[in-house]
């Protein structure tokens, strides 16, 4: 499976940046596309689409991360998610230079060698980069944590 050519599908049919991202992770959640959408649809341009908050696709891999690694003896998820969702930002921000979505779209950088699977898809708006390359990120760190 494909799980950046699903984002990118899901960015086609108009969900947003954080609902395309967490999408394709719906049968390592054990939920259903629509239901993963559905829990975020409030987070897409920078929260509510205001654009000031961070980017849905941060937001949208930070829940995919939260989801597949909280355990309940960890209520705050301190030490189980924070390293996790820390790692995925700084992976991200180590890419495109921001995390912030209106710090994003004034970037509103292409697809590059530094984004190999939007370079593979053909993507070229700015918010389809960002949501392909964020799902290539969680899966290089589940990968890395043999957990895919």
């Amino acid at each position: 499976m494909d799980r950046c050519a699903l984002a990118f599908n899901y960015r086609k049919e108009k969900y947003n940046c954080a609902q395309a991202v967490a999408a394709p992770f719906a049968d390592l959640l054990g939920t259903t596309p629509d239901e993963l959408a559905a829990a975020m649809s409030g987070f897409g341009g920078g929260m509510g689409g205001c654009h000031e908050e961070v980017c849905g696709a941060v937001s949208g891999g930070v829940y995919v991360l939260s989801r597949l690694h909280a355990d309940p003896a960890d209520r705050g998820g301190h030490k189980t998610v924070y390293p996790k969702a820390k790692e995925f930002r700084r992976r991200f921000e180590e890419v495109f230079g921001h995390t912030r979505c209106g710090d994003l779209r004034t970037v509103a950088p292409g697809a590059t060698e530094a984004t190999p699977a939007a370079f593979r898809l053909g993507a070229h708006s700015h918010c389809d980069i960002m949501v392909v390359t964020a799902v290539e990120i969680l899966e290089q760190m589940l990968a890395e944590a043999g957990e895919r």
